[in-house]
């Protein structure tokens, strides 16, 4: 599995973007081909980050994009005290 990249976030923990799952995040979400920047500074510099309320495992990392006018979410799952990315997507509101 080949990382695109590797960062830490606000509780010091490492969170890799993989090839794998950037491939179905522009799959997926194609407006997001060229924003992986953005990606990793919801990540590294998130404006809010909200729990799961069903799995303690996953973290929701919101940041604002004043050029879409809406925010990023990064979906990141831990396993063993470090994330992994599974999805990015733009929604209107942060979940609460």
């Amino acid at each position: 599995m080949l990382n695109i990249f590797a960062v830490k976030d606000k509780s010091n923990r490492i969170i890799y973007l993989t090839k794998e799952r950037w491939k179905h995040i522009i799959t997926e979400h194609p407006v997001l081909s060229n924003k992986i920047e953005n990606i990793k500074e919801a990540v590294i510099n998130p404006l809010v980050i909200r729990k799961d309320s069903y799995n303690d495992k996953i973290r929701y990392y919101y940041l604002k994009d004043k050029i879409e006018k809406r925010y990023l979410l990064v979906i990141v799952k831990y396993l063993n005290n470090k994330g992994h990315i599974r999805t990015s997507f733009y929604v209107k509101n942060i979940k609460k």
